[in-house]
């Protein structure tokens, strides 16, 4: 149920072990061993993370917080976000750029038919998992892309941490710090180093199975609007041979996109 990847050892009994209960509340397994034989008191964060984690109901969620004498708050719902209509439409016109919308916890809010085609097609991801370290980390074609993969996770990690500081009891971020916890062990020892960085701009090396080897330089642009929502845009150097892969890609995009439309018309 919560996506454990399945392991060697045979279970004794029914349920999750005391180290996955850990990793999905993004609490160490020390500190968790120490919490069930109550020789530490569980703060109202940590009991908030565990019942996340436990998939715990209201009156479960309720009964645990009386046993720890906390009162159990309710959790902000946060609203879904939606992209701005003027990123769309800037996203729209940036034909030679690969471009995306993103939003909280690095969700991939929006993107122009460039960016689908240099790191993978958006619209056929479910939109719980449509998030940029998530498919970082857990899609196999995405994580091959980046030429040097440990550097862009983990400032990828880094990003989201700065996420978790600025909002340290927010359901939807620990429970996807949980999930890539329990599924990549990277990510897990990454999380737990607490690094932290704000996204600004950076280079990106990717090898695309069209393209080839690409040189990028992203940047990344905050909507005063909505702080929530950020551009980035992606570009190659004038006269470079990545300008000349990117050239290439838009090319094979359009014909691609044009060979589907006149599949669809037939």
């Amino acid at each position: 149920m919560v996506g454990l990847p399945d392991g060697d050892r045979p279970r004794r009994v029914p349920g999750l072990r005391r180290e996955e209960v850990a990793q999905l509340a993004s609490i160490s397994t020390d500190y968790y061993t120490r919490l069930e034989q109550g020789t530490i008191p569980a703060s109202a964060h940590v009991l908030a993370a565990l019942a996340r984690a436990l998939r715990l109901d209201e009156d479960q969620r309720a009964y645990v917080y009386g046993l720890a004498g906390k009162t159990a708050a309710r959790p902000r719902r946060r609203t879904t976000q939606r992209v701005r209509p003027q990123w769309q439409r800037l996203l729209d016109q940036l034909t030679e750029s690969p471009a995306m919308v993103l939003g909280r916890y690095m969700d991939i809010l929006a993107w122009n038919s460039l960016a689908a085609a240099l790191i993978a097609d958006f619209s056929a991801i479910p939109a719980t998992q449509r998030n940029y370290v998530r498919l970082a980390f857990l899609e196999p074609a995405v994580r091959n892309l980046f030429e040097d993969w440990e550097t862009t996770a983990r400032t990828c990690v880094a990003f989201l941490r700065m996420e978790a500081a600025q909002s340290p009891t927010d359901s939807r971020l620990a429970g996807l710090g949980g999930e890539l916890s329990v599924q990549d062990a990277d990510f897990r020892r990454w999380w737990a180093s607490r690094d932290v960085a704000a996204k600004t701009s950076g280079t990106k090396l990717l090898h695309h199975p069209v393209a080839g080897d690409l040189t990028l330089d992203w940047e990344m642009f905050a909507s005063t609007a909505d702080p929530d929502q950020q551009l980035m845009v992606m570009a190659a150097a004038p006269g470079t041979p990545s300008q000349q892969a990117l050239s290439f890609l838009t090319s094979w995009t359009e014909a691609t996109h044009s060979k589907a439309a006149r599949g669809d018309r037939s």
